[in-house]
């Protein structure tokens, strides 16, 4: 099977790489950052980059002509994970259905230069690519 770099209008990476990968029904995204489209900044609060962060999902989903219930699982990386609330409140606007939704890994961790959460997910697409 042919691996396919997938990369999405309004979401980059620093280094040369693109947003996810996918190969047949298979898909992997790289990190994923609170970052402004436009800007490339991180948004100023943890519930902006959030928000910023899910919307930056999206795109990579759709972009490989998926949607958000093709995400199997996510696993999500915070300076403080004792304020998940702020991750929860897109979290349940994206996946509002509780028998319906992927699992979700978050961890501690200590993220470098304003950033306060990131995530990657892994996708299964209804048809290969």
């Amino acid at each position: 099977m042919k691996r396919t770099s997938i990369y999405a209008e309004g979401f980059s990476h620093k280094n040369p790489i693109p947003a996810a990968c996918r190969i047949g029904q298979m898909l992997y995204s790289g990190s994923i950052q609170g970052t402004d489209s436009a800007t490339g900044a991180y948004g100023a609060t943890l519930a902006e980059q959030c928000e910023l962060m899910f919307a930056h999902v999206r795109r990579i989903i759709e972009a490989a002509g998926g949607s958000p219930r093709d995400i199997i699982k996510m696993t999500v990386w915070m300076n403080d994970r004792t304020q998940r609330a702020a991750l929860n409140v897109p979290w349940l606007r994206m996946f509002p259905d509780p028998a319906d939704r992927p699992a979700r890994h978050t961890m501690q961790a200590s993220l470098d230069g304003g950033k306060l959460i990131e995530c990657d997910f892994i996708a299964v697409m209804d048809t290969a690519a």
